[in-house]
């Protein structure tokens, strides 16, 4: 491999190829076309409830084994983890603990990222990235309080603090916006799109709104089951340039 071709595999943070995902290799439920994403890049998956949007996104962060194709992410080929920390995922139910802190929970995010697993002790980048992240969402004012007492919208808010203090290579979301008033939603998709803009990292984001995936994305990739488009005869998945 030349120096110039590894230098563009390098900006690819994600690579699919020939990816067939489901949960029984007799009845696939999506197949995806070969499909790469630079950094700095946000794609959007949109499609009908129910079609394989979250399948796909768990099947690239590594929760799913595919039924065949190949699967590169972060320069790493599944089922080979990618490195610590360099995947950040925003699942629909979030994951929180909810007994305890805003801050403790952001920091989670910030310890998978910056330092040592074993290390009793937060770094100062991991107590500056913790704070930031806080700051980034609006939740300062909520930093002690406790998961269980914040809405849905502040606890949603609080899952992408968490992935954002990690400082991740990628981030995958699944549905990350629900639950946010419009002013709200706003400010959020302004902070997450401008961190994969600044940073380098890419987007993943499963968002059933197409309007609102379409004023994010560089590219959608719109899975269809044949009820919608009658020219296909089964499950796939388009990619569109926005």
């Amino acid at each position: 491999m030349s120096g110039d071709e590894g230098q563009l595999l390098d900006d690819y943070v994600v690579r699919l190829d020939g990816l067939v995902i489901g949960y029984d290799p007799n009845n696939p439920l999506v197949r995806v076309p070969d499909l790469s994403i630079k950094s700095g890049e946000i794609v959007a998956i949109t499609g009908s409830s129910g079609v394989g949007k979250t399948t796909l996104l768990r099947t690239i962060a590594g929760l799913i084994r595919p039924i065949s194709g190949t699967l590169r992410v972060c320069h790493s080929t599944l089922p080979s983890e990618p490195p610590r920390g360099s995947v950040g995922y925003i699942p629909q139910r979030l994951g929180l603990v909810r007994h305890a802190s805003v801050r403790h929970n952001v920091m989670l995010g910030a310890r998978a990222g910056h330092t040592n697993p074993l290390s009793l002790l937060p770094s100062s980048e991991v107590i500056d990235n913790t704070n930031y992240s806080i700051e980034r969402m609006g939740l300062t004012d909520k930093t002690h309080e406790p998961i269980r007492r914040l809405s849905g919208g502040q606890q949603r808010r609080v899952a992408i603090a968490r992935t954002l203090a990690q400082s991740p290579k990628l981030i995958m979301a699944d549905e990350f916006l629900s639950e946010l008033d419009e002013e709200t939603l706003e400010r959020v998709m302004s902070e997450v799109t401008g961190y994969v803009r600044s940073s380098g990292a890419a987007l993943i984001v499963v968002e059933h709104d197409v309007s609102r995936a379409k004023s994010m994305a560089d590219r959608l990739l719109v899975i269809d089951d044949g009820r919608v488009n009658p020219f296909l005869s089964e499950t796939t998945a388009v990619e569109v340039r926005v």
